[in-house]
């Protein structure tokens, strides 16, 4: 049997230390999805490296996004001015009909 290294088990253990997860707060035996109760509320979790612990709380789906994913809320930067797309000729572009005048 191929065992790992208990090294290389420690550094993928160690990698996902931190990370946050949304758990909907719903009674019973309701749906747990998150698409399937948008408004209800979250329970942040973060993973300490064995046991997911309290983090914080969301009032619902969007704000634990906002949460879960600050990286998406920021605009993306711009890097220079927008290309210009000119008359090319490539195959994805339409011929000129030719005009009247030109006849």
């Amino acid at each position: 049997m191929d065992d790992e290294p208990l090294s290389e088990w420690a550094e993928r253990r160690d990698a996902k230390v931190g990370r946050l997860r949304a758990i909907p707060l719903v009674s019973g035996d309701g749906p747990k999805g998150s698409h399937l109760n948008p408004d209800a509320p979250r329970a942040i979790q973060r993973w300490n490296g064995y046991s997911w612990e309290p983090h914080g709380f969301a009032s619902n789906l969007a704000e634990a996004k906002r949460i879960l994913y600050p990286e998406a809320a920021e605009p993306p930067s711009a890097s220079g001015p927008a290309p210009k797309l000119g008359a090319g000729i490539g195959k994805h572009r339409k011929p000129q009909a030719p005009r009247s005048d030109q006849r």
